[in-house]
């Protein structure tokens, strides 16, 4: 909660001093459409790749908690986006007189992104590789909103697929007195 709270006042803070850094930092709807049609192939092959890991790890646990995990986990999406993609490489590249290539910035920024995950084999690899992609289209395109959102859809999808974990009842589950 404490995270929340600071990030929040770092963002009104920033929005306040420095009118337009909102839309800089990737919180804009101008090029929604273009991104989002940039990175659908992507989702659709990782999609295909999750259902044939799934299948031969014998891991596919879909329930009716991936509906309220593909609604709520955009907006997490959204806000890990923020704070790895646009905070990481974005200030990486606005360094004055920066010398890091746009390949060790993403680079970077996806291995930070997998090592959050620890000690989770399968979620470190998924998300490396998924900050790669990202990180290459903040870097030409700057919309958080569209890399939130797929980030929120395919790691909801990745969670019953490949890592038979069920996000929902680890979130909700005592809350909601719900079980497996």
């Amino acid at each position: 909660m404490t995270a929340i709270v600071l990030w929040s006042c770092y963002v009104i803070f920033r929005n306040k001093s420095k009118p337009g850094i909102m839309k800089y930092w990737g919180f804009r709807t101008d090029n929604f459409n273009k991104v989002g049609k940039s990175i659908l192939p992507f989702g659709g092959l990782s999609l295909i790749i999750f259902i044939g890991i799934g299948i031969y790890e014998d891991t596919i646990n879909i329930t009716w908690h991936l509906i309220p995990i593909l609604i709520l986990y955009p907006i997490w999406g959204i806000i890990q986006q923020f704070l790895l993609i646009a905070l990481t490489v974005g200030n990486l590249q606005d360094l004055n007189n920066s010398s890091f290539q746009r390949g060790f910035m993403v680079i970077l920024s996806a291995s930070l992104f997998g090592l959050i995950h620890y000690p989770y084999g399968w979620l470190i690899l998924g998300t490396f590789i998924l900050a790669i992609f990202y990180g290459l289209i903040y870097l030409k395109e700057r919309n958080i909103y569209v890399l939130g959102i797929f980030h929120g859809w395919l790691a909801g999808l990745f969670f019953y697929t490949v890592v038979d974990r069920d996000p929902f009842i680890e979130t909700f589950g005592k809350l909601l007195h719900v079980t497996k």
